[in-house]
């Protein structure tokens, strides 16, 4: 059997009953990083056989482990924080174990995607988890034109390092999009700080330390404007303007959807 196992994303004890026990007790225990899965298991006192499992041998692990969990062996999978296999490693072999027919259980805990969500105050009725932000600015424009009309709120992660230039670019196309940055969730320095984007971008103008999630607040309601931001894109037309460039300069003023104004504009 494979137990997918949830671990904290920050503070030690943030880790549920079930996940201990199961670490107890398992044959063997994947980790992402041996050397953090031994804190965790030292702190409540379990010993443990542990084996490496990452990215960067994720394949030749899942080769290795697959005829272990074929004779009948009991593995743990964990990952460095959170759950095995949401933007860490885990989804090779969850995959090639469920396909060859072993049983796969997943013992849940703490999200940092969900954590973030509530502690940003942003909460709408739906919400959507896009992973790291693109590190090419054009990759990350496109991505803000995309979510620029969404009413959802919307989580990712990124480095400490990459965040900076992510809000200036976040905040070009959206300057009044309610943000929050959560910062080192669960530990000691937690911090989360809201304001529009231009408000956020200017606060992290130097990368700070830490792990960072990053929450969009969901976009006001832009349909109720379309009609005034077809008429725009109607009178940049008139004056000579490209019908895709007057839609795009008015889908960033707006917040208007770009396809749909060059769509209905037509």
């Amino acid at each position: 059997m494979l137990s997918v196992c949830a671990t904290p994303i920050g503070n030690l004890e943030d880790v549920t009953l079930r996940v201990l026990r199961e670490l107890g007790e398992a044959d063997l225990v994947l980790c992402e990083d041996t050397r953090r899965t031994r804190l965790l298991l030292e702190r409540h006192g379990i010993e443990a056989k542990l084996l490496s499992y990452h990215e960067h041998n994720e394949a030749e692990r899942t080769a290795q482990v697959l005829p272990r969990l074929l004779d009948g062996e009991r593995i743990a999978l964990t990952s460095d924080a959170g759950l095995p296999g949401v933007s860490d490693p885990g989804a090779r072999l969850i995959t090639s174990a469920l396909e060859a027919g072993v049983p796969v259980t997943v013992l849940p805990g703490p999200s940092a995607v969900e954590t973030a969500l509530v502690a940003s105050g942003l909460i709408a009725e739906r919400y959507l988890f896009i992973g790291y932000v693109p590190r090419k600015e054009t990759a990350r424009e496109n991505l803000w034109a995309e979510l620029s009309g969404r009413p959802d709120a919307v989580v990712a992660f990124e480095s400490p390092r990459r965040l900076p230039a992510t809000l200036r670019s976040l905040a070009a196309a959206m300057p009044d999009r309610a943000v929050a940055v959560c910062r080192e969730l669960t530990k000691r320095f937690e911090e989360v700080v809201r304001g529009s984007a231009v408000e956020v971008a200017a606060r992290f103008r130097e990368p700070p330390k830490g792990e960072i999630t990053l929450v969009l607040g969901p976009a006001e309601s832009p349909e109720r404007d379309e009609d005034e931001a077809l008429a725009a894109v109607a009178e940049l037309v008139a004056g000579g303007a490209g019908r895709r460039v007057a839609a795009d300069v008015v889908a960033r003023l707006t917040g208007v959807a770009r396809n749909s104004l060059y769509r209905k504009s037509l």
